[in-house]
């Protein structure tokens, strides 16, 4: 049925560029807020579809404007979004996001409807999930839910891509052992694999120990480091002029299931989700961000 199941968080993010992030207690100005289409998952299936993966995204919404916008982001982007819920007694989720002129960024989310996605809700997906090649999940969405994800990949054979963000003081096992890849940041790694003082190679090697079949580290500008079977991988980075982070991480981690939907190795998927992820940061906000294939080769050429 799909490429890729995106099972997740749908938010609508606000966003304002500040000259430099405030202190505590601080008030500083910022520019007009911009409205735009964001949430992990979201973000991870508009990625996907961009660049021409068939897509579906099972997610919860509020029947509010941001429920609205955001389903007609991911239309735009050539999701699927039949097995998207429209919850009427929720608010959608949104996400308040400070941009400095580096392109960095802090964010706070309030989960609104996608605190409503149940464990029944994916009971009700099986066969979609069954029929999809690859399944993504994130943790913006309950544990619970996503566990039930997991488990019922895992029961139907489908290969599960799991970006632990935002990232728990401990990842479940059960989690862990169907992640192929496990796919985080330094400081996801860090944080998972208790190896505070470790490279990005020991937090991936300390991540397989701990259970997961695969694990990527994405580096930001400098690549990914990839561990697989055959042993580590270092993904160089494209070097960009960053104007916006926010998102990219997502943009990576949908490009990098469509590949693996695709047939790619897990080394080849990431050389061409790190194009993906360079490309997101050259453009403001997060899935408006996300390029098409003709795009990412006119940037980045082929």
């Amino acid at each position: 049925m799909y490429d890729v199941l995106v099972v997740g968080s749908a938010n609508a993010d606000l966003t304002v560029r500040v000259d430099r992030r405030p202190g505590a207690g601080e008030t500083v100005l910022g520019t007009d807020l911009v409205e735009s289409a964001g949430g992990k998952g979201a973000n991870q299936a508009a990625a996907a579809a961009r660049i021409g993966s068939r897509v579906g995204l099972l997610a919860r919404v509020g029947g509010d404007a941001y429920g609205t916008l955001l389903l007609a982001a991911q239309q735009e982007a050539g999701t699927d979004v039949t097995p998207v819920i429209v919850d009427d007694a929720a608010r959608t989720g949104t996400a308040m996001i400070i941009v400095d002129p580096d392109g960095d960024n802090s964010i706070v989310v309030s989960p609104g409807a996608n605190a409503a996605l149940t464990p029944q809700d994916v009971a009700a997906a099986r066969d979609t999930i069954a029929a999809s090649a690859v399944l993504s999940l994130q943790l913006e969405t309950p544990v619970e839910t996503v566990r039930a994800a997991a488990a019922t990949a895992e029961d139907t054979g489908t290969r599960v891509v799991l970006n632990p963000s935002p990232a728990p003081a401990r990842l479940a096992p059960e989690l862990l052992a169907v992640a192929d890849p496990l796919v985080v940041n330094e400081h996801e790694a860090r944080l998972l694999s208790q190896a505070a003082d470790g490279s990005p190679r020991d937090w991936a090697y300390a991540l397989r120990d701990l259970g997961a079949r695969s694990v990527v580290v994405t580096l930001g500008g400098d690549g990914a480091l990839v561990l697989d079977a055959a042993g580590t991988h270092e993904v160089p980075g494209v070097k960009v002029a960053a104007v916006d982070t926010t998102g990219a991480g997502d943009a990576f981690t949908g490009a990098l299931a469509t590949r693996l939907a695709g047939g790619d190795s897990l080394p080849d998927a990431a050389r061409f989700a790190v194009r993906v992820g360079a490309a997101a940061v050259t453009k403001p906000g997060a899935q408006p961000s996300y390029p098409t294939l003709a795009e990412l080769d006119a940037l980045l050429g082929k």
